[in-house]
């Protein structure tokens, strides 16, 4: 096989998978440069996921399912929010609530509907002018999802958002220092909603990829702890919008070379591949962050309260 061709391909399929991963890591992104920890985020995609489908399957409109997927999992973010922001209570029992709820939610409502597939979906489409560029062309507008070019819009106008805007700079001030953002007049408590919210609707948009784009059926299960992958790939992008990207096609061309490497390399070890590498990616970012800091918001994880 030609190695351009294989590459290209490659690298075709790891934005496609990469794409759910990528936009819950810019949630989490976002949910932790202001404060907040959420480990919800794998409970948030699954019911965007759930959600999305079965719109979908009612009205056979595709990007109405996206819609309420993407909400539903923003109004789920919003009672991590309310406990850990406004009643600040631990973040981390929190988070982990929301993603018992998530599940177990999506997995009962969700046992008549095993192995339905959808009549309507967002296809993947060709842009014959666009794919006709050299290398970026088969790889970005050669048989891929709408919703995976919008994954990548969003991830540059968030980094934008955060460091070249005024926004960006209340949200960052509001993680590392939220009472002198305090007494400067950006509230502190709106920010941290707005965030977390964010977060949701961007779990949930991923969640809706995965049921009515990529693999437009339902299965109880089906985000496959995508969710906590983004928490790690959080760190591994150095709460950086950019990076993350980065860190989510890469974890998609492992996923993708796990399937394949297998007529050369056992497939246990293929498997492992994609799951071991947030591990490794944690264990280098430990290792230099003990000598240098490396971005984590000063204050994450910490409830607010005016006065403390």
């Amino acid at each position: 096989m030609d190695l351009e061709f294989w590459i290209v391909t490659t690298l075709n399929r790891a934005l496609a998978y990469g794409t759910p991963i990528l936009l819950a890591t810019l949630g989490e992104i976002y949910a932790e440069r202001s404060g907040v920890l959420n480990l919800g985020v794998e409970g948030m995609m699954i019911l965007g996921a759930f959600f999305a489908f079965c719109t979908t399957f009612f009205t056979a409109n595709p990007w109405l399912g996206v819609l309420i997927g993407a909400l539903v999992a923003g109004l789920a973010s919003l009672l991590h929010a309310f406990l850990s922001i406004t009643l600040r209570v631990n973040q981390i029992i929190s988070g982990l609530a929301l993603t018992m709820l998530g599940l177990g939610i999506s997995g009962t409502l969700g046992r008549g509907w095993e192995g339905k597939i959808l009549e309507s979906t967002i296809a993947s489409v060709e842009i014959d002018y666009l794919s006709k560029i050299p290398i970026l062309g088969p790889i970005l507008f050669t048989n891929q999802n709408s919703l995976v070019h919008l994954s990548i819009l969003i991830a540059f106008g968030l980094w934008f958002l955060l460091f070249k805007t005024r926004i960006g700079i209340s949200i960052r001030a509001v993680g590392e220092n939220p009472a002198a953002a305090d007494v400067m007049g950006i509230n502190v408590w709106k920010i941290r909603y707005l965030c977390v919210f964010l977060g949701g609707l961007l779990a949930g948009l991923a969640g809706s990829y995965l049921s009515v784009a990529y693999q437009p059926a339902w299965a109880s299960g089906m985000t496959a702890g995508m969710g906590w992958l983004a928490v790690a790939l959080t760190i591994f992008a150095f709460w950086n919008p950019l990076l993350g990207m980065v860190g989510a096609f890469l974890f998609g061309a492992l996923y993708h070379l796990s399937f394949r490497l297998q007529n050369w390399v056992a497939p246990e070890i293929l498997n492992s591949l994609p799951y071991l590498f947030p591990i490794v990616v944690l264990i280098i970012v430990a290792r230099f962050a003990s000598k240098k800091r490396i971005g984590a918001p000063a204050v994450l994880g910490q409830p607010y309260k005016r006065g403390e």
